[in-house]
């Protein structure tokens, strides 16, 4: 009777570790994929809000803030994940030198059921920042 309940044991400590690593890899490859989804965004929306007008007249690189904002918008929106809600906040997009200050909030819900009391509803934030800063070579 000692060696079945020892069996019972080891199949409920391992079904709660596996759980746990389900749970940790979901967070790890959500915050992975709004980094670089944040990175290769803002890098594309810098490029296309270039304002090659004033390029040429004067020789400034500058962007178009409105340009920006819309061409990330779309960037972001065409690739993230739709089972996700989304918070962007754009603190800061200075037109000369080219700066943008971003940062992405999403929220991953974790609902564990129990047999014993009520089911428990666990929600955690995964927030990225990026600044960045447009280089070209001279």
């Amino acid at each position: 009777m000692k060696e079945s309940f020892w069996s019972v044991f080891i199949v409920t400590v391992g079904i709660v570790a596996i759980s746990f690593i389900f749970l940790f890899q979901s967070l790890t490859n959500t915050d992975e994929h709004n980094m670089h989804l944040i990175k290769e965004s803002t890098k594309g929306a810098m490029y296309d809000a270039l304002d090659l007008a004033t390029y040429r007249k004067t020789g400034e690189i500058r962007i178009d803030r409105e340009k920006f904002v819309e061409n990330f918008l779309r960037r972001f929106s065409e690739n993230a994940s739709l089972s996700r809600t989304y918070k962007i906040e754009i603190y800061d997009v200075n037109e000369l030198p080219p700066k943008v200050s971003i940062k992405v909030k999403s929220a991953e819900t974790v609902k564990v059921f129990s047999t014993v009391g009520e089911d428990q509803t666990f929600e955690f934030t995964i927030s990225d920042q990026l600044d960045a800063i447009l280089e070209t070579p001279y």
